[in-house]
């Protein structure tokens, strides 16, 4: 018997929403945008309402200066869409593994009182699809009070552990609304040297974490020579499609899941939601599982690639603040860096250009004040920039400091060095 969904419209849906809850709001192309402005509209009858969520797309009106008494922001990670308020006092950050996210739900250190969350309509059976986003979702869902969901008929129906009985469900509203896009860009000649280097240490059989930008799809497009990759990540887009095509990416040396693609979210094209519609080759599965470090150390030869902002000559890595301002978020650098560093021929990997758009150098003596370490220099391993590969692991500082200069840009390496020797002495 097809499930019965107890639709409304958006503004009796969110006044279930009270002053003091704290409201979840679903991931990335899964931002409910109709229920947040809805939300939002109620604003002068709410007070002191927490709302927290992982990355998001789109705009958040709640982040309105004019909306401070109403609205309460404290997100655990920091796109674009709302780093310039958080930066001006609007709103909270909560520095945190992605892979731990839902044990703040879980053990009711976070409890959620409403989720706002975008799902398929159910099917034959009565379940909805979490789509391409399951990452910290779930457990927030299974965790709240009440769960609100806009149901649109263009969600992906995607396998792995995002399907929920709508009978979770405690209001629904019909939304019929294309995914949010992120289209690919171009590949630079700097990103495409990088992708060069890191394309260099991943061996066949490998499983692969990555992201997306210009370096992760630099790094794909110089991997279709390989042979049997498998992808257990955090999240994957449009880049990863060439290389299944292709018969690269099978999965089939993969300890956890073979033959699938592992992923907590997926963004990118119309094109990747249509790869992932009813696809049994990938498994959606909660960030507790991707990014825990033992699982991910089962797979063979666990190559993970991640980005930093600066690093300086002994090997601390800062991937989420430049300076005090708070650029992004910890994610889960730390959760793969550590699982591919204990994964068997694992290789943990930072890869980014030498230089900043204006010139300052991303290899830096000392970080700047007031930056986070995101990956300490204990764990470091593979540094890459377009000037070639460091291996920092097992080497000292001077040695570090050493590789590291040299494939900083050539501009910034007499600078470099002399910072170095004054640290160290000779070198």
């Amino acid at each position: 018997m097809p499930a019965i969904l107890p639709f409304t419209t958006p503004e009796q849906a969110v006044s279930a929403i009270q002053s003091g809850n704290r409201v979840f709001i679903h991931s990335v192309s899964q931002t409910p945008h109709v229920l947040i402005d809805a939300m939002v509209a109620r604003a002068s009858d709410l007070k002191d309402v927490e709302v927290c969520h992982i990355h998001t797309e789109g705009p958040l009106p709640y982040l309105d200066k004019k909306y401070r008494d109403a609205f309460k922001p404290n997100s655990f990670f920091i796109g674009a869409n709302m780093r310039k308020q958080l930066n001006q006092g609007i709103g909270d950050y909560v520095p945190v593994f992605l892979s731990e996210v839902p044990l703040l739900f879980q053990r009711k250190v976070l409890p959620i009182d409403v989720a706002l969350i975008q799902v398929s309509p159910p099917d034959a059976h009565g379940f909805c699809s979490l789509g391409p986003s399951v990452d910290v979702s779930l457990a927030a869902i299974r965790s709240a009070k009440y769960v609100i969901a806009q149901v649109n008929p263009r969600v992906p129906r995607t396998h792995g552990d995002g399907l929920i009985p709508a009978s979770l469900l405690h209001a629904a509203v019909e939304v019929d609304a294309p995914m949010y896009e992120v289209l690919p860009g171009e590949i630079s000649a700097e990103d495409r040297r990088i992708g060069q280097y890191v394309a260099s240490l991943v061996e066949d059989g490998a499983t692969l974490q990555l992201g997306i930008g210009g370096i992760p799809n630099a790094t794909l497009t110089e991997l279709i020579h390989h042979k049997g990759l498998g992808i257990h990540t955090e999240m994957f887009s449009d880049g990863v499609i060439d290389l299944v095509e292709r018969g690269v990416i099978t999965g089939e040396h993969k300890t956890v899941l073979p033959y699938r693609i592992v992923s907590a979210f997926v963004m990118g094209s119309q094109k990747v939601y249509d790869f992932i519609d009813d696809n049994p080759g990938v498994s959606m599965k909660q960030a507790s599982y991707t990014n825990d470090t033992a699982i991910i150390r089962r797979n063979p030869k666990v190559t993970a690639i991640n980005s930093a902002i600066e690093i300086d000559i002994t090997g601390q890595v800062c991937a989420d603040t430049i300076g005090t301002y708070q650029y992004s978020g910890v994610g889960g650098q730390m959760d793969f860096v550590r699982g591919a560093s204990l994964s068997e021929g694992g290789k943990p990997i930072i890869a980014l250009p030498s230089i900043t758009s204006k010139g300052q150098s991303k290899i830096v003596p000392f970080l700047k004040e007031g930056a986070g370490v995101t990956t300490t220099r204990a764990h470091v391993h593979y540094i890459v920039t377009e000037y070639g590969i460091a291996n920092l692991y097992g080497q000292n500082l001077r040695q570090r400091a050493r590789a590291l200069i040299n494939i900083a840009h050539p501009d910034h390496r007499e600078e470099l060095e002399r910072q170095a020797f004054s640290r160290f002495g000779s070198f």
